[in-house]
């Protein structure tokens, strides 16, 4: 198991608790808020983020909810883990997480990154999942064509991540600039805010993980969903959630006509970018309530 530890403290969030899960060869760095006996809640961050993409929920938990945002396997705060990023291989991790937390089942949340392995999770373990809020992420499911049409958006800067990540996000205002362009609402990101997520991405680890995120999904993920396409099809309650103005995903690799799901819905938010969960915490705050009392009577 690798020993890399990170350094720095956590940003502050008003009333939460912070702790260290060993689990699957990665030590989680977890933060949690509201009631420790609630119904938990899985939040998952993506890239050039950490669990701070949550911050708003985790400092006004709703009540009755017990939220529980872990940094992904070399994000943030979280020891390295021991693979190269296949997605596969974190939703693993965090499946094994849930078993280190005697977690049978939880409602999920997931942003980005976040959201593409939350994907993996609820295909793979539906069991384990009460609901799913997936947040400005394609659905496993995109139409060739459409995905082709709108490939452009990811060669603007996944290829460079992948290739020169470490030094990009080390040297450059590579992370800020992502950051600042990626919200309509420009207010949404203080200058404290991205110094926040650039500074964990200027320290090797994080910096590495970012990196190997990006060249697994073109070395592997996407090689094999043009030779295999997802054919899995959800089960759980999926309730998306989708910024339009987002210039990294187009909101149509998300569309309802093409989700092999039994029950999806998605909604699209105007005047939104990518980073919904800080744009529109009011909105994300809501509709996981919304799910949480959609899928009451199943808990």
């Amino acid at each position: 198991m690798p020993t890399t530890q990170q350094t720095g403290e956590p940003p502050e969030i008003r009333g939460v608790r912070r702790y260290f899960v060993p689990a699957r060869g990665v030590r989680f760095h977890i933060t949690e808020a509201g009631a420790a006996d609630g119904r938990p809640v899985l939040l998952l961050h993506g890239w050039p983020q950490h669990h701070y993409t949550f911050r708003h929920l985790l400092a006004d938990p709703p009540e009755g909810l017990r939220l529980i945002a872990p940094d992904l396997p070399g994000y943030g705060w979280s020891g390295p883990p021991p693979h190269h990023w296949a997605k596969e291989d974190v939703a693993s991790d965090l499946l094994a997480l849930l078993d280190e937390l005697d977690l049978p089942q939880v409602l999920l949340v997931g942003h980005d990154w976040g959201g593409f392995v939350g994907y993996r999770m609820v295909l793979r373990e539906p069991a384990r999942f009460e609901g799913y809020l997936p947040l400005n992420i394609a659905h496993p499911w995109p139409d060739t064509r459409a995905f082709l049409a709108h490939i452009g958006r990811f060669l603007r800067y996944q290829p460079l991540v992948a290739t020169f990540g470490v030094p990009l996000q080390r040297h450059t205002r590579f992370v800020d600039s992502l950051l600042e362009l990626g919200v309509t609402d420009k207010s949404a990101f203080t200058a404290e805010d991205i110094r926040i997520y650039s500074d964990r991405f200027r320290e090797p680890v994080p910096g590495r993980a970012a990196t190997d995120t990006y060249r697994t999904f073109w070395l592997r993920e996407i090689p094999t969903m043009a030779v295999r396409p997802e054919r899995r099809r959800a089960t759980v309650a999926v309730r998306a959630l989708f910024g339009v103005d987002d210039a990294a995903i187009h909101w149509s690799l998300a569309s309802g006509g093409t989700a092999r799901a039994d029950d999806y819905t998605v909604e699209y938010v105007r005047g939104c970018g990518h980073f919904i969960p800080e744009e529109r915490p009011d909105l994300v705050r809501a509709r996981l309530l919304s799910l949480a009392a959609e899928t009451a009577a199943a808990h």
